[in-house]
């Protein structure tokens, strides 16, 4: 019934489980990556050029834990709760909604790796139901600390 397969060898479960997670580690990817292509993106070293930069500045809004802004956050950013919970999507839309919508939006998380965040893609998804056609997240690969405060882009404490 069954053909002796050389390529697995006596270990067939094994080579099997080998393959299979390969294979579940690949698809892992394709889905972070697709999952990231339907959010418009910017990338640190972009968006700290452009805050740098004179001239006309995106809204930034601060959508994860509230003790992540309260610790250090980007200079000039809104709190505006965690996009994970209809409280936080609120106060999104509250702070958003005093803008003209042809305004540049970004929200950043960054309390886990950007694969794991349940707060960016809810906050986006909120406004580009507002109307925000310029709406983008911040990537935050591994999170705020790694990939913001530890590359030497600028950063505050609130004021108290």
């Amino acid at each position: 019934m069954y053909q002796p397969n050389d390529e697995m060898g006596e270990n067939f479960t094994g080579v099997k489980n080998q393959k299979l997670t390969r294979l579940a580690v690949c698809l892992a990817a394709v889905v972070a990556v697709v999952a990231a292509a339907e959010l418009a993106l910017v990338q640190p070293p972009d968006l700290a050029a452009q805050l740098a930069a004179k001239g006309a500045r995106p809204a930034v809004f601060m959508v994860g834990p509230n003790v992540l802004y309260r610790s250090k956050h980007i200079p000039g950013s809104v709190y505006a709760g965690p996009g994970q919970s209809e409280a936080g999507l609120a106060l999104l839309k509250a702070e958003a909604g005093k803008l003209p919508r042809d305004q540049e939006v970004v929200v950043y998380c960054g309390c886990c790796p950007w694969d794991r965040c349940p707060n960016v893609k809810p906050a986006v998804d909120l406004l580009k139901q507002m109307g925000f056609a310029k709406a983008k997240a911040l990537y935050l690969g591994t999170g705020f600390k790694a990939d913001w405060l530890d590359k030497g882009y600028a950063a505050e404490a609130p004021k108290q």
